[in-house]
């Protein structure tokens, strides 16, 4: 089985604070040759908290980064 460590560097966008992130990569994907064939990984950025969604090839190159919603609210404590 293929793997691939890659070290993704793009900026958030929510803050536009720089982002750097190590992923680990597994599994048959990988050895996909079809043409614009990429990944995404879903990452909060350490500044702000605002998740992204990080699509890149298996190069490392970023393609994309989006705001990542969860698709649940999360609930908010109650004050009593």
């Amino acid at each position: 089985m293929m793997e691939l460590q890659l070290s993704l560097d793009f900026d958030c966008c929510a803050c536009d604070d720089p982002v750097t992130v190590t992923v680990h990569c597994t599994g048959k994907g990988l050895v996909d040759e079809r043409e614009g064939a990429v990944a995404s990984v879903n990452v909060p950025c350490p500044t702000c908290g605002q998740g992204n969604q990080v699509y890149f090839e298996k190069d490392g190159k970023v393609r994309a980064v989006r705001p990542c919603y969860s698709p649940r609210p999360l609930p908010t404590p109650s004050l009593n």
